[in-house]
């Protein structure tokens, strides 16, 4: 749960956008609302469809009905990289193992409305050193599912950029490579750029202290460019730390356009587009 009020709606997008990743099974704010009053909230301030993300068993189990239920979501399922070493190692309170974790991650994956796979990456800030060959063994993983089902991947990255740039350029990365809530800096950005890989910017860009953020979007081609709330979490300015919700896009985008400079009915439309071709229709 995130505790809190909600925000106050922003102004509406003249072009409607796409919340690239958010967690709607999660509970947060208060009162608590349901998943169809966040989308109807989402759809009133022009942000009409969703990738929900499910990066957990139960989480993700919850995505694959929820998709099929919900016609402005699609969905995307994976093994958090903090999930996958408790599984690989039984600790995991499910008390399900790796490989029959990943298994069904991947039987969720085949069901027509989930059109990516993640969140997968890297992340050494919360798994300590012992957990990391786990990591990187489940990152590997996804990787080669999302190029067997020909899906897009969805990137966690916390603290380890250059591992995983590396495990990238080792295996390959899918057609369809997608950082989600960049953290890099601009070096990294132009990289990714240059590699073909497309970068999701959350609400952190919009904070005060974010000035290197902002100089990674700058140089980022618009084309390249996604959008997402990682809802609950990340909520932009003016409201950090309050609970997030996909109908808070429009701080971020403004953010997106006013550092690209450009108008901001054109960002909307060539972030809806880049959506629309990396996940298929709605």
């Amino acid at each position: 749960m995130r505790p809190g009020a909600w925000p106050p709606a922003p102004e509406a997008l003249p072009v409607p956008v796409v919340d690239n990743h958010c967690h709607l099974e999660f509970p947060a704010g208060e009162p608590e609302l349901t998943v169809e009053q966040r989308l109807a909230d989402a759809a009133a301030v022009g942000v009409d469809r969703i990738v929900q993300v499910g990066c957990e068993l139960d989480s993700a189990r919850w995505t694959a009905d929820a998709v099929e239920r919900y016609p402005a979501m699609l969905g995307a399922v994976a093994l958090h990289p903090n999930e996958a070493p408790l599984h690989a190692s039984g600790e995991h309170e499910s008390g399900i193992g790796y490989e029959d974790a990943l298994a069904e991650i991947a039987s969720l994956a085949r069901g027509g409305r989930i059109r990516a796979i993640g969140e997968t990456g890297l992340d050494f800030f919360r798994t300590a050193e012992e957990g990391r060959e786990a990591q990187v063994r489940s990152f590997r993983d996804h990787i080669a599912l999302a190029k067997e089902l020909d899906l897009p991947l969805q990137i966690h990255d916390r603290d380890a950029h250059a591992e995983v740039l590396d495990v990238l350029a080792r295996d390959g990365a899918p057609e369809r490579t997608v950082f989600h809530c960049y953290s890099g800096d601009a070096g990294m950005a132009r990289l990714c750029v240059d590699r073909g890989y497309h970068l999701s910017f959350a609400g952190t860009v919009t904070f005060k202290n974010a000035e290197g953020l902002r100089a990674a979007l700058a140089v980022t081609p618009l084309e390249r460019v996604m959008v997402e709330t990682d809802a609950p979490f990340l909520t932009p300015h003016p409201h950090r730390g309050a609970p997030n919700a996909p109908y808070l896009v429009p701080l971020t985008m403004r953010t997106v356009a006013t550092v690209l400079d450009v108008d901001l009915d054109v960002a909307c439309a060539a972030i809806s587009t880049t959506s629309e071709k990396m996940y298929g229709p709605w």
